[in-house]
């Protein structure tokens, strides 16, 4: 045993090995040979204004499929200078009028036409799209320099340039207007001290006289204009050339940015776009938008402008596979996967054995062991269909609601602290008869959101004790129904994604106008809860001080979203609306992960553009056949186990193993089994069972009510308290106290050793040993020993100085290995 307990100590140390410095990349070169034609971007210039740029992009495409950037070798000529001319791929207006550029690349040729209006006009520099942007992407107004709470240096700047408005008069006015000096823009503060010349604590942000220098120079020479709301168009989304590239180590690809505005303008930003590597390990991007891929994997590079975010794929082959395996596909989901395997060079690995099946699909489909009678019936059946029969009697069987009753508790906070503990026991119960009669997830979650009346009667209207407010009201309801974080939204533009105040305090009027009273109708003392809605209450924007009307994350600001009785109402019709891709992406991916080990978006709850899935193809399409199945989470589960993807042996294989995060579902995600499966599993395992306080005995872990059920196992390993709006609330991380309490706590070896238990059954039923020895091992490992571990085992045991000791050794042994404790 002491081998097992150093290796189980060593696995949860997480003890690893130094890492290496990354071996310098050398250059990658493109194909021999010339391109069989380039392709440009854009394939038609426009440029509007004296001072509209746009960033050219040329890729050489040959003859075998390859694609190659080619455009810092590319040479650019204008056939008329006069009009516009291209320095270092980026075009230029030079005057009014119509030209052609000529690329030359890898001994290939491309004309692209140009087109140039206004290039003389008197067009002020703005400081909402101009100025600000410019700030934003040398970090003057980020929360390390003037962005931060305090400002620096008496100078402050809204974070992330998200109120134009304050941003100009602490610019203009501030510090009895000092900063600038219009009529000598050079001596202004606001210039010279980020071009270091007067000294700056942040050091050079500006190069003089280069072409963001020259930007704000050119803004004070206007006379330093502020933001016109009216006037100020802003931007609706980015599109990024490319959106997505295979490349290979050492390869580098420049990336184009164009920002598509409210008034129906493109522009080129990339000058001023913020650029990020998600990823730097497997590839880098410069402040310019250069991307350099360094080593095997995807990743993305994120990029945002003007409170918009948009991300641009990045693949790097594992292996180049000639010719791909013959790989079944059971339905689209293995054929989304095998699109994305045949571009990453990786190959899944085979299906598991039966047992692993059926022992991971009761855990995942019921929080369930297996019965050492089902396991042998399953492993006798020989009816090729036998999984697909399998999953058909497990989705219908009782232990369905309590397990999936649990989970929407988890996520719905259900808690006797905050409902009290009438209010507690109706919300659960309502949840188990929504899920023990399959209501749909849209009808389900629109009864939570539209929720009113008593709740001690009326089990949702508790989802509004949980919160306090309509600010709270509304961040639960787009974290738990949409999988959006919009919590940063609420002082400031979020800063990794599209939501700003607006949207925050749009979503907020939805729930302005519950109002929540006491009653006496248990008693004085009975702390009943009536839920209603009051005919009047407003959102009101901290930072414009006006009335907010509600308005759904997305939607068109153009409708009334208004209701004559209850706002919710219309929020409810367009948050579970079929072609919501939001909602059903959302649920989509939750319950992709609570089977498959981890989510193609990761953490579950954080959706957004610059956090992508792994498989964007394969979520969509999730998403598609849950709208299709009209909501039927039994149906996306169904869909999910008969997948030959959620079937897949958990050893890697020389093929995917360098895959070590299992990101593209290659094979099975091992996990350490939840604190409720492992406290019924061990109940189960040693064929006691555990009396919980107030509970009825024979009362399951996984149909507790709450989290709030006296139990130290469970506590140990992970359980939520119910008290934060976050899948990382449940913990899956190991630590030593865990090992402690398995390998030397009183509660396992009293299961173990109890009169009752599952041993003394055994010896009063005088099994031979080897039938014993059996049981235990399907009991635990839901499969019957090998040959060889039967023949060690029945050693043990025979070497013990009792038939109960050594019983009891081994079964103590079985439960404490990683076979036990881990879905497999």
């Amino acid at each position: 045993m002491l081998p097992r307990l150093l290796s189980a100590c060593v696995a949860i140390a997480g003890l690893v090995a130094p890492a290496l410095a990354d071996d310098p990349i050398a250059p990658a070169k493109p194909p021999a040979g010339a391109p069989k034609e380039l392709v440009v971007h854009p394939a038609a210039v426009k440029l509007s204004g004296p001072r509209d740029e746009q960033r050219l992009v040329v890729l050489g495409v040959w003859a075998d499929g390859r694609t190659f950037d080619l455009t810092r070798d590319a040479k650019f000529r204008s056939a008329d200078a006069k009009v516009a001319v291209a320095d270092r791929g980026v075009a230029r207006s030079a005057g009014d009028g119509t030209t052609t550029f000529t690329v030359e690349a890898a001994g290939a040729k491309a004309s692209v036409p140009v087109t140039v209006a206004k290039g003389a006009a008197d067009a002020p520099v703005s400081f909402a799209t101009e100025v600000v942007p410019i700030l934003t992407k040398n970090g003057c107004n980020s929360g390390g320099c003037h962005g931060a709470a305090l400002g620096r240096g008496g100078f402050r700047l809204s974070l992330f340039g998200f109120d134009p408005a304050f941003d100009h008069d602490q610019i203009v006015k501030s510090n009895e207007g000092r900063r600038v000096v219009v009529s000598d823009p050079e001596r202004s503060i606001v210039l010279a001290k980020p071009a270091l010349v007067m000294e700056h604590g942040g050091g050079e942000k500006l190069k003089h006289n280069g072409r963001d220098y020259a930007r704000l120079r050119q803004w004070l020479e206007d006379g330093a204009p502020g933001p016109d709301a009216k006037r100020d168009a802003e931007v609706a989304k980015l599109e990024v050339f490319p959106p997505k590239r295979v490349m290979v180590p050492g390869e580098q690809q420049q990336l184009a940015v164009t920002a598509v505005w409210t008034d129906g303008r493109r522009e080129d930003v990339t000058a001023t776009a913020q650029f990020d590597a998600l990823n730097d390990s497997v590839a880098a991007v410069t402040a310019a938008g250069l991307v350099t891929a360094k080593k095997a994997g995807e990743t993305h590079v994120m990029i945002r402008f003007g409170g918009q975010a948009e991300v641009a794929q990045v693949t790097l082959p594992f292996a180049r596979i000639e010719k791909y395996p013959d790989v079944p596909a059971n339905n689209f989901i293995d054929q989304k996967l095998l699109a994305k395997w045949k571009d990453l060079g990786l190959t899944p690995s085979p299906l598991c054995d039966d047992d692993d099946f059926l022992r991971r699909l009761c855990l995942d489909a019921i929080g369930t062991l297996p019965t050492p009678d089902e396991v042998r019936a399953f492993l006798a059946d020989n009816d090729p269909k036998k999984r697909t029969k399998a999953i058909d009697t497990v989705l219908d069987r009782g232990e369905f609601t309590d397990w999936w009753a649990l989970k929407w508790g988890d996520l719905l906070r259900i808690n006797r602290t905050a409902l009290q503990e009438k209010g507690m026991w109706s919300f659960h119960n309502w949840v188990r008869a929504q899920v023990r009669d399959n209501t749909p997830a849209d009808a389900f979650v629109r009864d939570v959101v539209t929720a009113e009346g008593s709740t001690f009667l009326d089990g949702p209207a508790n989802y509004f004790r949980i919160g306090r407010g309509a600010d709270e009201w509304a961040e639960t309801t787009a974290q738990l129904f949409l999988g959006i974080r919009i919590g940063c939204a609420k002082c400031h533009h979020h800063p990794f994604e599209k939501w700003s105040q607006d949207d925050y305090y749009g979503l907020t009027a939805f729930f302005t106008r519950i109002g929540t009273k006491n009653s006496q109708e248990f008693g004085l003392f009975g702390a009943e809860t009536v839920v209603f809605i009051r005919p009047t209450g407003e959102a009101t924007h901290p930072r414009k001080r006006g009335v907010v009307k509600p308005l759904p994350l997305d939607a068109d600001p153009k409708l009334s979203w208004d209701d004559e009785f209850d706002r919710r109402k219309r929020l409810a019709d367009w948050l579970t609306a079929p072609d919501n891709r939001m909602f059903a992406r959302n649920l989509a991916n939750r319950f992709w992960g609570y089977t498959m080990g981890r989510g193609l978006v990761e953490p579950l709850d954080d959706m957004r553009a610059t956090n992508p899935a792994t498989n964007p193809e394969l979520l969509d399409a999730l998403a598609d056949d849950l709208v299709k199945a009209k909501f039927d989470v039994k149906h996306l589960l169904r869909t999910i186990f008969n997948s030959r993807a959620y079937q897949l042996s958990a050893t890697p294989t020389d093929g995917n193993k360098i895959d070590t995060a299992n990101t593209h579902f290659t094979h099975r995600t091992v996990r350490r089994l939840s604190a409720e499966q492992l406290a019924d599993a061990v109940d189960f395992a040693t064929g006691t069972r555990e009396k919980y306080a107030g509970l009825p005995l024979g009362t399951r872990a996984i149909q507790l009510p709450d989290s709030e059920v006296k139990s130290y196992l469970m506590d140990t390993f992970g359980r939520p308290p119910r008290q934060v709006l976050c899948e990382c609330e449940r913990t899956g991380v190991p630590n030593i106290a865990q090992a402690m309490h398995l390998l030397n706590g009183t509660t396992l070896n009293a299961k173990i050793a109890d009169k009752t238990g599952r041993v003394e059954k055994l010896l009063a039923e005088n099994a031979p040993l080897p039938k014993a020895v059996e049981e235990l091992y399907l009991a635990t490992w839901s499969r019957p020993p090998t040959a060889d571990e039967a023949k060690k085992a029945e050693g043990w045991v025979k070497s013990a100085p009792s038939d109960r000791e050594g019983l009891q050794d081994l079964l103590w042994v079985l439960t404490n290995s990683r076979e036990f404790l881990f879905n497999r």
